[in-house]
């Protein structure tokens, strides 16, 4: 059997198949099984069979050359303005990132998770202000208490200009050249899309990243989640909005697990070749009034394959005071949310640790 799947796989999942001949062990030395640890109370488990493909999620080819009439926005423009508007999701291709740079990042990161857990624990701590770490999500229920996600997290800074790298794990040994090369790729491709995203809220292209600020702050999280023998019992990342401006995430091919609501319902985000996912995220629903919208999403478990997937986050940093941007504001379209310091956000958001977060709500102005 295992010669078979082997032969139908992608060359880039064969690692991450072997690494399920074991339970996987955290990097707290537990493992990962169906025990109370990890199983969802009965209400809060995901009904995978409501769950609606992906068709309808917006795929935008970045080197469009639809006939530009000059008379409004670029059909580039007006597209990643609706998928904005409607759905703060949608996937890119010819985005000007090597598809064997994304491969390369892909197979370093997944041998990071194949460490030894002893050597991955030094990365483990309780103190969320660390800019290396390995964690656990979890989620506290009445009850019960709390159940920790079927998944293991490695977050760290990244940046597209400067010197990051020896903030980098030495083990595995290309881990930080490869890091760095996708970092300098990914900060371009930040710096255009803002631009579009700007652009299709009719402001000048610059505006979203001068309003995140010059100093904007960069992390990265490399989500693993091993495959489990009942995904109907766990959660891989509970639902949730990402914090800061805007999210680019690649997955690996051929394993599902990224899920987003729309209209009340969850949705597929399946993996797309040599494509990223792109999410708006809650700065970004502020800054534009909340006409782009930064919506739940979730990540569920495989049964026979384990996922890995890696957000590049582009956010603001704790003194960039954010609100609506006052172009967006006049009679009909009144200021929903009251301007704030970042570091408040984020306060707030610790303040929800553990619970069924509704950070942007608390900001909002009561009409």
């Amino acid at each position: 059997m295992k010669v078979l799947i082997n032969s139908l796989l992608q060359p880039e999942l064969l690692s991450y198949l072997n690494m399920e001949m074991t339970p996987y062990q955290l990097s707290n030395n537990t493992p990962l099984t169906l025990s109370p640890n990890f199983i969802l109370p009965e209400d809060k488990r995901p009904d995978l069979s409501e769950v609606l493909p992906s068709d309808s999620i917006p795929i935008i080819d970045l080197n469009d050359r639809d006939i530009d009439d000059g008379q409004g926005p670029s059909p580039l423009v007006s597209k990643i303005s609706q998928a904005c508007e409607e759905y703060g999701f949608f996937q890119i291709i010819n985005h000007g990132v090597p598809k064997e740079l994304c491969q390369k990042l892909l197979a370093v990161v997944t041998e990071f998770f194949q460490l030894p857990p002893e050597e991955r624990a030094q990365y483990l701590t309780k103190d969320h202000s660390k800019q290396v770490k390995v964690f656990n999500y979890y989620q506290k229920y009445e009850g019960i208490g709390k159940v920790t996600m079927w998944s293991e997290t490695f977050s760290h800074p990244w940046h597209s200009t400067e010197d990051f790298a020896h903030l980098l794990p030495t083990n595995p040994p290309q881990y930080r050249e490869v890091f760095a090369e996708y970092a300098r790729a990914i900060g371009v491709l930040f710096d255009r899309l803002l631009s579009l995203i700007s652009q299709g809220l009719g402001l000048d292209k610059d505006c979203l990243k001068r309003r995140i600020g010059e100093k904007p702050g960069l992390n990265t999280q490399a989500n693993y989640y091993p495959a489990c023998p009942d995904p109907e019992l766990t959660m891989g990342m509970p639902d949730h909005n990402d914090l800061g401006s805007i999210t680019v995430l690649l997955q690996v091919e051929g394993v599902t697990g990224l899920q987003v609501i729309k209209d009340g319902k969850w949705l597929t985000v399946d993996p797309v070749p040599d494509a990223f996912v792109i999410n708006l995220a809650d700065q970004t629903q502020v800054l534009s009034n909340g006409k782009f919208k930064s919506v739940e999403h979730r990540a569920v478990t495989n049964k026979f394959l384990p996922r890995l997937s890696l957000g590049m986050f582009y956010n603001p940093n704790y003194d960039t005071v954010i609100g609506p941007i006052e172009d967006l504001i006049d009679e009909e379209h009144p200021s929903k949310y009251r301007k704030y310091s970042f570091k408040e956000y984020m306060e707030e958001f610790y303040r929800q640790q553990g619970k069924r977060r509704r950070v942007k709500e608390a900001f909002e102005l009561q009409r």
